[in-house]
């Protein structure tokens, strides 16, 4: 190529060159991100789907990395480097440029998921199970991409995997267990991340992540229980969020014997209304009420009905009520009585 020229020359343009190739395609690569992604950012913006957002922002960063890589191939092919070393370079920055695109296309999957599974009803919901199923798939896919370019037979490879597999299975049989019983839960969707739960066993709190192995809840004390998936599919759960998350929020109250009941019940109604749109996590539409049901040992029992907004909304709503009612039978000369135990002096002293 330079055989022509003075040999101090040949030898500068030697060198200079696959660098000089090197910075254009990276300058050109850069322009061409500049001018590309700002009238794609622009469209995006004007679009009400997120799916190009994720896409851009995604394919933003590497695709500088991807000029870099563009100019070293480009560098490297007219260099006067031996051809065995250009060809081990070209493959890799094959493997880099798969493994790259593989990358992208995981983030691209988890943030897809992330974003779009709360809209989506029968979608999967987002639990680090399903994040990182998705990551492994594509992953797995990049590999066989990146052996199959490299001319490495992958047919033996999922022989061998097939044959491996009952063995495999055998020795992690346990957590294989978990990992199906994850999916189970996911796909069921009796229970979501973000439902309030309670278990059999006495455990209850938040579901904040559901893993390969273990679901992960939150306790009001700010504790994590770690549930074995496979343990979760075999208990009693109760869920407060379904089959929404307002539930209904008993008071139980006694009241004098001597009580007007009448009166009790108006009395008592007013507060309950008062709490339901005053106090956060009421309901404000709903009405309170109360029923008798029980001719106690020292009154006459009944339980007040009131809502709330979801699980953890009832405690405030209880602590507001039972002060106001307070206050108010206090005004009214309503009587909560005490407990009390006669003794017979007369009866006691006969023996």
């Amino acid at each position: 190529m330079y055989e022509f020229m003075p040999f101090p020359i040949q030898k500068f343009l030697v060198l200079i060159m696959p660098l000089l190739v090197f910075l254009i395609t990276v300058f050109t690569g850069y322009i061409v991100r500049k001018i590309l992604f700002g009238r794609f950012s622009r469209w995006a913006s004007r679009t009400k789907t997120g799916i190009d957002d994720i896409v851009i922002d995604a394919t933003r960063g590497p695709f500088i990395i991807w000029c870099l890589m563009l100019g070293i191939y480009f560098g490297l092919e007219i260099s006067e480097l031996p051809e065995q070393w250009v060809d081990i370079g070209g493959k890799a920055l094959l493997v880099l440029g798969v493994g790259s695109v593989t990358l992208v296309l995981s983030n691209i999957s988890t943030k897809f998921i992330r974003a779009y599974s709360a809209k989506i009803e029968t979608a999967l919901p987002v639990t680090s199970l399903t994040q990182n199923i998705s990551r492994i798939i594509i992953f797995g896919i990049g590999l066989l991409i990146i052996l199959n370019s490299l001319g490495i037979s992958i047919t033996p490879i999922l022989a061998t995997l097939g044959v491996g597999g009952l063995a495999v299975a055998l020795a992690l049989q346990d957590t294989l267990s978990n990992l199906f019983a994850g999916f189970h839960v996911i796909i069921a969707r009796q229970v979501k991340v973000g439902d309030y739960i309670k278990l059999g066993s006495g455990e209850e709190g938040y579901v904040t992540d559901i893993n390969w192995r273990t679901t992960k809840i939150r306790m009001l004390q700010n504790n994590v229980v770690l549930v074995p998936n496979a343990k979760l599919t075999q208990a009693i759960i109760t869920n407060y969020y379904l089959p929404d998350k307002e539930m209904a929020v008993l008071v139980n109250l006694g009241v004098h014997y001597n009580s007007d009941l009448a009166k009790v019940e108006k009395v008592t109604c007013e507060v309950a209304k008062e709490v339901m749109k005053e106090v956060p996590g009421g309901t404000p539409d709903f009405e309170p009420f109360i029923r008798y049901h029980t001719f106690g040992d020292f009154s006459i029992n009944f339980t007040v009905i009131l809502r709330a907004k979801e699980f953890v909304d009832q405690y405030l709503i209880k602590h507001e009520f039972v002060k106001r009612l307070h206050e108010r039978y206090g005004k009214e000369g309503i009587v909560i009585p005490y407990p009390i135990r006669a003794i017979n002096y007369e009866q006691e002293g006969a023996r």
